[in-house]
This record gives C-alpha cells, sequence and structure tokens, in this order.
C-alpha cells in the first residue's frame, strides 16, 4: 500500500489531485490501521499512470518497489519498522537499529582481521575495508539473513577500524560503534561526542529509496553478494551530491568562523548557486533530522562555534532560504568537535550500511533482474 504522498509522487501530481481522483472514482482509498491516513493499492496506482494523458501513453516503473523497511512522513522524518528515526535517537544506538533493520538477533560487531590500511584518504578506506572484509570471507556468497546480517556487522566494524585513533585508542571488544567511531575522528574524545555520535549514526542509517539505496537494490536483484552490493552503495554516494553534502556544510562553516557568515554565504551562492546543508525537497517545512541533531550538537558545541552555527542558520532563514538538512547537522557536529570535514561523510557512509543491508535482504526476497530502464533512442544528427 501507498501513502497519499508515495501515490501522488508516482502519478507526478500535487495531493488534491489525489483527492479528487478519489472523489470521481478513478481511484480507490483504504483507511490506515491508525485510523488518520489513506492508503492506495500499488496495482491500482500504476493502473491508473499507464492510462492516457492528451493522447501519450505514460510508461509504468518496469520495477515496482514496495518496502517494509523505512517510510518517510514529510513532518516526521524517517520510521524504521514503523518507528520514527527522531525517537529512536533519543538512547538507542546503531547496533540495536541495525538489529531492528535487519529483523536480526543482536551478535558481535567484531572487524575482520585485515591487516594494516595502505590508504589514506577517508573513502579509500572505507571502500578498502569493506572489499577486504569480503576478501577474507570464506562463505561470502551465504545469502541467507543470518549470513547477510553477521556480514553487515563485520562491514561496520571493518570501515570504523580502517580508521586511526585519533585520541585515546578504545577496547573494540567492549566498546560500541560510536564509541569506537568517536575515538578516530576525534582527538579530544568524551562521553557527550559519543552520545552525538550516536545519534547521528541512528538518524542517518536509513532514507528510503535514496540513490545508494536503489544502486544496492539493483546489486541484490543480479544476485550479487552483500559486499559487493555495499560498495555499488558507496560507489553512488560518494557523490559531493548525497555522501559529500555534508563536507561542504562543513567547509562553509569554517568560511563563516574565519570570514563571517553573511560573506561565506554569498560566496556559496555565488559559487555553488546552492547554500551546502540548506533544503531538502521531501521536507519542505524542514528536515526532522535536523531538528532531532541539533539538541546533541549544542550540548557539545564551545559558545564561539555554537555562535557561528546559529548565525549563519539566522541569516539563512531572515533571507528565505531553505530550511536546514541533516547535512549540517552532521557538519554541525563535526565543526563544534573539531572533527575533519570529512569526517561527517565517514559518519554517514558507517550509518547507511546498516539500511543498506535490511534492503538487500528485502530485494533478495524479490524475483531477481527486474530493474530495467527503458531508453528512448535519439540520433545525433
Amino acid at each position: 500500500m501507498l501513502s497519499s504522498e508515495e501515490a501522488a509522487r508516482r502519478l507526478g501530481v500535487k495531493l488534491p489531485t489525489i483527492y479528487a481522483y478519489v472523489s470521481r472514482g478513478l481511484l480507490a482509498s483504504y483507511r490506515a490501521p491508525d485510523g488518520r491516513r489513506s492508503l492506495f493499492d500499488v496495482d491500482d496506482v500504476e493502473a491508473l499512470a499507464r492510462r492516457s494523458r492528451p493522447g501519450e501513453r505514460i510508461e509504468s516503473r518496469l520495477a515496482t518497489v514496495t518496502t517494509a523497511v523505512t517510510e518517510i512522513r514529510p513532518g516526521e522524518g524517517p520510521s524504521y519498522r514503523g518507528i520514527p528515526a527522531t525517537r529512536l535517537a533519543i538512547g538507542e544506538t546503531l547496533e540495536a537499529v541495525s538489529d531492528l533493520l535487519w529483523e536480526s538477533e543482536p551478535g558481535p560487531w567484531v572487524p575482520a582481521a585485515v591487516g594494516v590500511v595502505p590508504v589514506s584518504g577517508f573513502d579509500d578506506r572505507l571502500r578498502w575495508a569493506v572489499v577486504m572484509s569480503g576478501a577474507v570471507d570464506a562463505l561470502r556468497s551465504d545469502v541467507r539473513p543470518v549470513a547477510v546480517a553477521r556480514a553487515g556487522r563485520t562491514i561496520i566494524a571493518t570501515m570504523v577500524a580502517a580508521f586511526p585513533a585519533a585520541g585515546p585508542k578504545s577496547d573494540e571488544a567492549t566498546t560500541s560503534i560510536p564509541e569506537r567511531l568517536a575515538s578516530r575522528l576525534a582527538s579530544r574524545p568524551s562521553p557527550v561526542l559519543t552520545d552525538a555520535v550516536r545519534a547521528a549514526l541512528v538518524l542517518v542509517a536509513d532514507h528510503e529509496l535514496a540513490s545508494s539505496t536503489v544502486a544496492v537494490r539493483i546489486a541484490a536483484s543480479t544476485r550479487s553478494d552483500v559486499y559487493d552490493a555495499v560498495l555499488s552503495g558507496l560507489g553512488t554516494m560518494n557523490g559531493p551530491l548525497h555522501g559529500g553534502a555534508s563536507r561542504q556544510a562543513h567547509l562553509l562553516l569554517l568560511d563563516a568562523q574565519r570570514r563571517g557568515s553573511a560573506v561565506a554565504l554569498d560566496d556559496a551562492l555565488r559559487w555553488q548557486r546552492a547554500a551546502p546543508g540548506f533544503g531538502q525537497f521531501l521536507y519542505e517545512a524542514g528536515d526532522p533530522r535536523w531538528v532531532a541533531l541539533l539538541p546533541f550538537v549544542e550540548r557539545l558545541a564551545p559558545p564561539d562555534r555554537l555562535e557561528v552555527l546559529r548565525s549563519l542558520v539566522d541569516l539563512a532563514a531572515a533571507r528565505g532560504l531553505p530550511k536546514p538538512n541533516v547535512d549540517l547537522a552532521l557538519a554541525g557536529l563535526t565543526f563544534v568537535s573539531g572533527m575533519e570535514p570529512e569526517a561527517g561523510g565517514v559518519l554517514f557512509k558507517v550509518a547507511r550500511v546498516a539500511g543498506w543491508i535490511a534492503h538487500y535482504l528485502e530485494e533478495l526476497t524479490e524475483r531477481p533482474l527486474r530493474y530495467r530502464a527503458r531508453a528512448i533512442y535519439v540520433t545525433s544528427r
């Protein structure tokens, strides 16, 4: 079943048009179990999408993706298996949220024994960790849910272990993933910082069918193993418009600290034609994940750095720019804690592996090779 917003997005219309379709008998609506929302049958929506508009036939998607992993509601953000991520971020760990997403029992989060990391770049370390985790897995083609969950824990733990400790090294046998990450990305880890990292990881663990998640599902549909599927996601996420967005927002904050918010924001608008960390098309009223993570950032921030963040947000609001999104929240976290600009992307990518694996498992229950786009050939002459 699809929500009103999802049906409208599929049909390319606004919400009032959906209600008009219902009143005219073109589309049947069903009451959701909570009694507050209307739901629509996927096949009904697809049938309506295939009908003619001004004499032109609308092609249906060749793969209809229905999912029980994550639902996005404009005012609430993502919900994992029916539980809002903003609620989970209050106290749950990435490990617990991963088990929720994967519908798995808890297990050990132990990195693979892969030796010394031969690369230094942030993204290179993450990719190397996934490649080597798969290389030492003797049964990497085992796609039973229990085996995929085990591989997921190994991948995430190895990605974290691929970074040298910036502060005191933590005991990986007894510490959580947020504790390990905090000790590697910040020179002065603290319980407050660890808690902020924990909340950030939970908030970005999944976001429905983002571009990188679709890439993972396509890999799963060809029955690639989970390591190759995660690499597909990383390759897609490494673009500056997806997983690299928090780095750009962090650089904006550094520039605002040096030259003032007005100069920094004006330069960003001049050269990038957008303000990094502001705007999310799914959340016109504001990204709930920004709202949820901001208190953790505020508790962590030194007064001078918090003032930089606030002045930038206030200026953007005063000039009617889009509202802050989760990329600015990640950038705020890494900026106020003295991490490198790339650290936000590390948090994002490590956490999103949890969501990717949930979608990978779900895609394995669908028929294989179901993604096939249709091309319209045009001559170059």
